[in-house]
């Protein structure tokens, strides 16, 4: 099994609720999000890998050239890697096929649209909060069928461009996704107005 990421594991108490895989932004690392996870879905399996990445120090899922600008086949190269861990982290902690939620922020939700474009099987769906578009490359027709997405943006974000919200929407609809758009009254930083959007999104589904 390829359990290369360090990570923590929690056990889920209600059965119902659907597991979480939870990926941090720069400079984070795999206790960052769990208080948010529980905040959203307390009775939640969480899964939560360290980005494998330092850039000066700061973890991340994959390496960028300078802000905003990425190298495709880094960024291909590490979600396939991810992707494979997630799988077999999934089978060692008997996590239901098919029910895995990401909740990804910054980097991390970055890595985790590349993740629905290049690995549809990997995820059931995903909370991606504040992400950009790094590959500019549309899901595979019909490999998001069934999957619901929500994309929760800062309206006055000064890293992500604001017009990546679309763009992303659109490349992740190609694949017959259910895209829920969000834009708060915020910068990179998550609010509270974040937090009840997730929350919403997850007792729907």
């Amino acid at each position: 099994m390829n359990l290369s990421y360090h990570h923590v594991f929690q056990p889920g108490t209600d059965p119902a609720a659907p597991p979480l895989l939870l990926l941090h932004g720069t400079g984070g690392n795999e206790h960052d999000l769990v208080p948010l996870a529980r905040q959203l879905s307390p009775g939640s399996a969480l899964l939560s890998p360290r980005g494998d990445v330092s850039e000066h120090g700061a973890r991340r899922f994959f390496a960028r050239l300078a802000e905003g600008v990425f190298d495709p086949a880094e960024v291909t190269r590490r979600t396939h890697a991810l992707a494979d861990f997630i799988l077999a982290a999934s089978a060692q902690h008997r996590l239901a096929p098919g029910r895995l939620i990401a909740i990804g922020f910054s980097n991390g939700a970055n890595i985790a649209a590349t993740l629905l474009q290049l690995r549809p099987e990997t995820l059931a769906g995903a909370i991606l909060l504040r992400p950009m578009v790094v590959l500019n490359q549309p899901a595979t027709s019909g490999s998001l069928q069934g999957k619901n997405i929500l994309i929760s943006s800062g309206a006055h974000d000064p890293i992500v461009p604001s017009d990546h919200q679309a763009k992303l929407a659109a490349l992740l609809e190609a694949g017959s996704a259910t895209v829920a758009r969000h834009t708060a009254l915020a910068g990179h930083n998550l609010t509270s107005v974040d937090v009840v959007s997730a929350r919403q999104f997850i007792s729907r589904l």
